[in-house]
C-alpha cells in the first residue's frame, strides 16, 4: 500500500536523522508500543468514552501506530500483508454464523 510505506519512509527519514536507529532495536520498540498504548488508554480513564479528549486520542493513536511502523520496518514486514493475513485467520476463527454479534473467543463460539 502506498500511503503505508510513505508513512514508514517518513518515520525512518525522521529517525535517521537524528540517529536514532541505534536505539529501534526489536525489543525497545515493543516496549515503546506498550507504554503508547498505555498512555492512550490513559485518554479513557474514569471518564465515559465520549469523554476523552480527541486530540489526545489522536495523538497516542500516531505514537502507537509509529512504533508499530518501525518495528515492522525492522522486521522486514510489509505490513498491508501481515494484517490482511491476520485479517483472514481470524475470519476462520470466528465464521460469521458462529460470531455475528456476540462478543466471545473464538474458542467459546
Amino acid at each position: 500500500m502506498k500511503d503505508i510505506q510513505e508513512v514508514i519512509d517518513a518515520l525512518v527519514q525522521f529517525r535517521d536523522e537524528r540517529d536514532w536507529k541505534q536505539f529501534h532495536n526489536s525489543k525497545d520498540l515493543a516496549v515503546a508500543i506498550n507504554i503508547e498504548s498505555a498512555e492512550l488508554l490513559e485518554a479513557f480513564l474514569w471518564k465515559q468514552s465520549e469523554a476523552a479528549d480527541r486530540n489526545k486520542i489522536k495523538e497516542e493513536l500516531a505514537d502507537v501506530f509509529a512504533f508499530c511502523f518501525l518495528l515492522a520496518e525492522k522486521e522486514g514486514l510489509d505490513v498491508k500483508q501481515i494484517v490482511l493475513e491476520k485479517v483472514e485467520q481470524n475470519r476462520q476463527k470466528y465464521p460469521v454464523d458462529k460470531a455475528k454479534g456476540i462478543a466471545k473467543k473464538y474458542n467459546e463460539l
